[in-house]
């Protein structure tokens, strides 16, 4: 009789404790040679296979959203509205996580000797040698940098030929210029002759969604193979007390987002109050942090929506799917404060103008996040890239991603809540909520879904 199978957040626990107890030991027993040689090519090859599908995954996801706004047309009035208020929401997210992050500064609680380790590993040699060529890299990177004239960021982010953009993670912000401005004429063009390029889209993200599924049934792999090797090269004491500030920095993020930012907007422009909305949004965000996926949430997100925040069907039906492609203010705060965290970690100093490198790149790539498990990290790695941060100090964060995914995601889904209550009220479509039961979450879960 087969036993059922773990789930995969328990599965990547299980694989971030064995590699912690593994690196533990080869730490202690000598076996740090084997770990680097025969363990660690595996965390590598994890981190590869997320840096591979992070453009094809942007460039679907952004796509399908922006091709679905074609509604905009019946929509008029909410149209705009919407997509601002997302954006601003977002930027109002990974702006407080940079906020925390200054502030808090998880990663400069590491050691000089751990810092230079970490270096040294990222420069893919001995600890010396990869820290003198980092840094020297750092270096001709900042001199061209203030080289440039003022305009020279937006210049850059308009491409001249996007085969080669997409070449390199490094340009992502100009593959997005160009799949935003694609699914703009995509709108534009009669709808028979879109159909058979937004058809040709869809099916496409379907597959690009199935490899992320892919490349994360190998996460309790990739884990146990980046923490152990991470425990081997950098075993001071230091690197977890600062993992756990930086896991705290999120959190504090996230709920000052979910708990303070969403309920002010809803209590001062709806007259609704903090109680009533969490009454009403409670069942879909316990769902979202179950699940740790928008899109799972969305029928249970809808359904809150409409009947107990007393949203018009109308304006749930177009705010909230959108959102679920577009809004990930929980991915780009975590986005910033993990950036920001890594940076500190290998000592990189994050200027002025790469934090807004950070605003500008989370916000832009949240709206082709794919609400899926996973997803978040790979857009990491694009505002990792964005900012010159070595991708392998995803290695410092993956082990605990699971959790705060969670918490992520459930901010993700109450964005959402707050942003269709804010519309409905603005077009005149939001009513009082029917006083009636409050179904427990169990019973939201097995509830039919009206028709």
């Amino acid at each position: 009789m087969s036993s059922p199978r773990l789930a995969l957040h328990w599965q990547i626990l299980l694989g971030m404790l064995a590699g912690l107890l593994f690196g533990l030991l080869a730490s202690h027993f000598g076996w740090t040679e084997f770990t680097t040689n025969w363990i660690k090519p595996f965390g590598q090859i994890f981190v590869n296979m997320l840096k591979l599908i992070a453009i094809p995954l942007i460039i679907t996801s952004l796509i399908k959203g922006v091709s679905d706004l074609q509604d905009i047309s019946k929509f008029s009035r909410m149209g705009g509205r919407t997509i601002l208020l997302y954006l601003c929401t977002t930027i109002v997210a990974v702006t407080l996580g940079l906020v925390v992050a200054n502030v808090v500064a998880p990663g400069r609680s590491i050691t000089e000797q751990t810092r230079n380790d970490l270096l040294g590993s990222a420069g893919g040699g001995p600890a010396g040698e990869g820290q003198s060529q980092q840094i020297d890299k750092i270096k001709a990177e900042a001199a061209a940098t203030k080289s440039q004239g003022p305009l020279q960021p937006l210049v850059d982010i308009v491409p001249d030929n996007i085969f080669s953009a997409s070449s390199s993670n490094r340009n992502m912000l100009q593959v997005i210029f160009f799949v935003v401005f694609f699914g703009i004429g995509l709108i534009l063009i009669p709808s028979e002759s879109a159909k058979p390029v937004k058809d040709f889209f869809d099916g496409l993200n379907e597959v690009i969604l199935k490899l992320v599924d892919l490349i994360m049934l190998a996460a309790p792999f990739g884990v146990f193979a980046l923490l152990s090797a991470l425990i081997v090269d950098a075993p001071g004491s230091d690197l977890l007390i600062a993992l756990s500030v930086y896991a705290f920095c999120v959190l504090l993020g996230l709920g000052l987002m979910a708990f303070v930012f969403y309920p002010a907007l809803v209590v001062m422009f709806t007259g609704r109050s903090y109680v009533s909305f969490f009454r009403g949004i409670s069942p879909a965000q316990l769902l979202a942090f179950s699940t740790s996926s928008s899109a799972a949430t969305l029928p249970v997100t809808m359904e809150r929506v409409q009947e107990h925040l007393g949203v018009d069907e109308e304006v749930a039906s177009f705010v909230l799917p959108v959102g679920a492609t577009v809004n990930m203010d929980g991915t780009s705060l975590y986005q910033a404060v993990a950036a920001m965290f890594i940076a500190q970690a290998y000592n990189i100093d994050m200027t002025l103008g790469d934090q807004v490198t950070i605003v500008l790149t989370a916000t832009l790539a949240s709206i082709g996040s794919a609400a899926v498990p996973g997803a978040g990290m790979v857009m990491l790695v694009i505002v990792l890239g964005a900012i010159g941060v070595p991708e392998e100090g995803l290695a410092l964060i993956f082990a605990i991603d699971r959790l705060l995914d969670m918490c992520r995601t459930t901010v993700n889904v109450t964005g959402d809540a707050t942003v269709a209550m804010l519309i409905a009220k603005s077009v005149g479509m939001l009513h009082d909520p029917p006083e009636d039961h409050d179904p427990t979450p169990s019973e939201v879960l097995t509830k039919e879904q009206p028709q």
